[in-house]
């Protein structure tokens, strides 16, 4: 990540050891966000938009094994304001090229060596502590705190337990009653406040050696944080996983000299602030990698997994499966259209635990030359357990000419995880190797420090068949996409409304129409974009291949045209002068809306050519009816496009 700043500093100080005020004001660049920090028997902060109270008196503190409380009865020797106004320019770019982070920043110093920062921007605020201490302390917990005045709507994840691959369905609750029950809660964590349309969005950054946060209800309308304990020992549990014998009573061992992850709060005014949230990634450390990056190369990916590696039909002579034939047929249907990447998941190696000998149906080596001959890369499916127990394999990988790794069932959040994640990225990109994460939690700005990390799963996706519902669909872009990237693996072809699906590999299938597929080419963002299904059916539907082939993987700029979080969504994305539009929604009763859309983000400029994708008149009933339109478009001109119930549309002005 590149940083182009022009800083100005407004700086106030107190001297130390003199008594400071009890209470201390920040606003946001415009003014419109206040927050008041108060210093007593607790460290507390208050927030307030546009003079509406939305978080009121939230606690911060840091409680360490011994006893000592960081935030109880502090005393401040010291604050300053800093004011920052600088360009981002992500390496990966997923919404903007360009990304403005703009903040003021409160710095408040106390006694005993540590620090807390709150940083306010015009569309929310955010709080870390930063440590300046001797030795390594023993973190026994950590209090985010979220006092709420009044009810609100809640939507929100929620595990069985801090064991979770953050692929739970949405659920949804009042903050009277789901905080009093005192539950948890995975980040991204959507509330809506009922005070002015603002919705507020909690998630994380700039996480490294610490574990994940959880949000755990504290009473009425009353949350705090909590986090899973430190494993130490741990035990045998198969090929991808291992069984954690004995925790710490901490959380975390740290460095006594640090900063702590981020805790932020999206303040969005409309829903379709939370679709171009870029806090996670103005809140990321810069990159960390070092001089040619161009091998750093997002892309679409053909996937063999979900539809079984079974293509068939009159051009397929030959028995599929996880073999040499098979393969290089896919290798071909991704030359054909573009398509940068193909996967070889589970089942291309001989045995799970061994990651240098290919199943012996598989000459991986001859895979590859034909791959480069061709212009595709391979990318390599592997448990975090292999990859874990050969710490040489990255090298032997880079040496054979693979390009990327898909490293899957972590299925946790503690410190040790979390430190696997950063420790193996880090060794991926000294081997020019990008990596996806699967069974993975939700990015929080690794990706920016180590930009070959090009995608996360982390959602309920289309490996759940019948349960990814388009119900649960269109949350993603206003949550889970809101905070980065997620390999939710689209593309089906097989496509049925909710009571008439019925579907298994190798002929998987989605609920919802074709449509809806379509849009989340131009809706979903991931470094590394799947087009699941068989070539067999991306064949038979020819125009619909051509146009997710001609989708961007990267953009360089991103426009809610109209949202509403839950129930619809029309966006805008442009890459190299090239726009798409995609629009998607989840179950509405009947035959469905008409969206009319209005085209002012063209500029002027000649007449450009519109080709659209759109439910067709019967695709509330048959998910696979859809039609193509084409027309001519200005800047100005006002477009009118029917989404059936589950369904979406996606289309090209270029």
């Amino acid at each position: 990540m590149k940083r182009i700043a022009s800083l100005f500093l407004v700086s106030m100080f107190v001297v130390a050891g003199v008594c400071a005020a009890t209470s201390v004001t920040l606003s946001s660049p415009d003014g419109k966000i206040v927050t008041t920090v108060s210093v007593g028997d607790q460290l507390t902060y208050t927030v307030t938009c546009d003079g509406v109270v939305l978080m009121q008196d939230n606690p911060l503190a840091l409680s360490l094994v011994g006893g000592e409380v960081l935030g109880a009865k502090p005393v401040l020797t010291g604050k300053k304001i800093t004011s920052v106004d600088e360009d981002i320019r992500p390496v990966v770019p997923l919404k903007f090229n360009i990304v403005r982070n703009h903040y003021n920043q409160l710095r408040l110093n106390f006694k005993g060596g540590w620090t807390v920062e709150i940083r306010a921007y015009n569309d929310g605020i955010a709080t870390r502590f930063v440590l300046n201490r001797k030795g390594t302390l023993d973190v026994l917990g950590e209090t985010f705190g979220i006092n709420l005045p009044s009810p609100a709507k809640l939507t929100m994840q929620e595990p069985r337990s801090f064991h979770c691959n953050y692929e739970e369905r949405y659920t949804f609750g009042t903050s009277d009653e789901w905080a009093a029950e005192k539950k948890i809660a995975e980040l991204p964590f959507y509330i809506d406040t009922q005070k002015n349309g603002i919705k507020l969005l909690v998630s994380e950054s700039d996480l490294n050696d610490y574990p994940c946060l959880f949000i755990r209800g504290n009473g009425a309308n009353s949350f705090t944080s909590d986090f899973p304990r430190q494993p130490l020992e741990f035990s045998d549990n198969g090929d991808r996983s291992v069984k954690i014998d004995k925790e710490a009573e901490y959380m975390a061992r740290i460095s006594g000299k640090r900063t702590l992850p981020w805790r932020y709060v999206l303040i969005a005014r409309n829903d379709g602030q939370l679709v171009t949230n870029t806090l996670t990634c103005r809140l990321a450390s810069p990159c960390e990698l070092q001089g040619d990056l161009s091998w750093i190369k997002p892309g679409q990916v053909s996937w063999e997994w979900w539809n079984g590696a079974t293509p068939y039909g009159p051009d397929v002579n030959f028995v599929s499966g996880f073999n040499m034939d098979t393969y290089k047929y896919f290798i071909d249907f991704a030359a054909k259209y573009g398509i940068e990447y193909i996967l070889m998941d589970e089942g291309w190696a001989k045995d799970t635990r061994d990651p240098y000998t290919p199943n012996p149906t598989i000459d991986l080596h001859e895979l590859i030359r034909y791959g480069q001959e061709k212009g595709v890369g391979i990318i390599l499916w592997l448990t975090w357990l292999t990859v874990e127990k050969n710490p040489d394999l990255f090298a032997t990988f880079e040496k054979w000419g693979i390009k990327g790794v898909k490293i899957d069932f972590m299925d946790r959040n503690d410190q040790w995880i979390v430190n696997f994640y950063e420790r193996n990225v880090r060794l991926a990109a000294e081997h020019h190797l990008f990596v996806d994460y699967h069974g993975a939690f939700k990015p929080a700005g690794l990706e920016y420090r180590f930009p070959n990390l090009l995608s996360y799963e982390g959602v309920r996706g289309l490996e759940q068949g019948g349960g990814c519902q388009p119900e649960n669909n269109i949350w993603l872009p206003f949550m889970r996409g809101a905070v980065g990237p997620m390999d939710f693996t689209p593309g089906a072809m097989l496509n049925y409304q909710p009571e008439n699906y019925a579907a298994r590999r190798p002929n998987n299938a989605s609920v919802g129409t074709r449509a809806h597929q379509l849009a989340m080419y131009v809706l979903y963002e991931s470094g590394v974009q799947m087009l699941a299904d068989n070539p067999t059916l991306y064949y038979r539907n020819d125009d619909c291949t051509r146009f997710i082939a001609s989708v961007p993987v990267t953009w360089d700029e991103s426009y809610v045209l109209q949202a509403e979080a839950g129930k619809y969504l029309v966006e805008a994305k442009c890459k190299d002068d090239v726009w798409y539009l995609g629009g998607m929604m989840g179950k509405e009763p009947g035959e469905g809306i008409d969206v009319t859309i209005r085209i002012d983000f063209l500029g002027s400029g000649a007449a450009r050519h519109l080709t659209l994708f759109e439910d067709g008149i019967n695709a509330h009933h048959q998910g696979m009816d859809y039609r193509v339109r084409e027309m001519t478009v200005r800047n100005g001109d006002v477009i009118t496009v029917h989404m059936a119930r589950n369904g979406g549309f996606a289309a090209q002005i270029k």
